[in-house]
């Protein structure tokens, strides 16, 4: 017997990336897993796919509602959709700023209160939500996204706070920069894509980026019985990123 057999997840942004990841792994480890996407056709057997836009309100409501008659209620949410920025404040305009929060923070309001009366019927129940290493830790060039993670990780405790006595978790992962295809167009961007990849392999302690696959183990540790005093946290996957401070090679 698998340690989530029986229990049904939701995964937004689950047909690519860290998304696609955790919901592949939730499947293999028993779930019942269905996905929402703008382009859910990556989400293959047996994922369920379901088209979604996190902005729009009537669309989230009408996927959440068509992936929860699919899988006869629902035990884990995993917030996952989310969108990338690239500059410092001078660099991003309002109707960007506005875009990306709308997406990573409000979006993930949206997905949850959806799900949420379909929560309080489970007797494990959970959100998962993917944060970022620049929610903890001053990246250049990422203004606007950090300050997007940052709130999703702010939103995790108030989550957590709230729902507790209803018996929903709340946590959230935390990846380092990780090898997603988001990553991949940055650094198929770059002046030097090689150069910009060593670059990211350094700044990690371990010195390579993250997996999906990684990052999706810690989702699915966080979704499982395993975890059940577990809420309000935010667990690192980041190579040592946010706590280790190694002094250079050879000294």
């Amino acid at each position: 017997m698998s340690e989530l057999d029986g229990l049904k997840a939701l995964v937004t942004g689950g047909a690519s990336g860290i998304g696609l990841a955790t919901a592949r792994l939730l499947a293999a480890r028993g779930a019942r897993v269905a996905v929402l996407d703008l382009d859910p056709s990556g989400a293959t057997e047996p994922l369920l796919g379901f088209k979604a836009d996190v902005s729009d309100d009537a669309s989230v409501r009408s996927g959440v509602a068509a992936a929860l008659e699919a899988l006869g209620g629902l035990d884990i949410l995993v917030n996952n959709a989310g969108i990338g920025a690239a500059g410092t404040v001078e660099d991003n305009d309002d109707d960007q700023w506005h875009r990306v929060l709308d997406v990573n923070v409000v979006g993930m309001v949206r997905v949850t209160r959806a799900a949420l009366p379909a929560l309080r019927a489970s007797a494990h129940a959970c959100v998962v939500n993917t944060c970022s290493i620049a929610a903890t830790a001053g990246l250049p060039q990422r203004a606007l996204y950090s300050a997007s993670k940052g709130a999703v990780l702010s939103l995790t405790l108030a989550m957590a706070a709230d729902h507790v006595r209803e018996g929903i978790r709340v946590n959230c992962v935390n990846p380092g920069t990780a090898d997603t295809p988001w990553v991949g167009r940055l650094l198929d961007a770059a002046d030097d894509p090689e150069a910009e990849r060593a670059a990211l392999n350094a700044r990690q302690p371990m010195g390579r980026l993250v997996s999906a696959d990684e990052v999706a183990a810690a989702v699915a540790y966080l979704a499982s019985p395993a975890a059940a005093s577990v809420t309000g946290a935010s667990l690192a996957v980041d190579g040592g990123m946010q706590g280790l401070r190694l002094r250079p090679v050879g000294q």
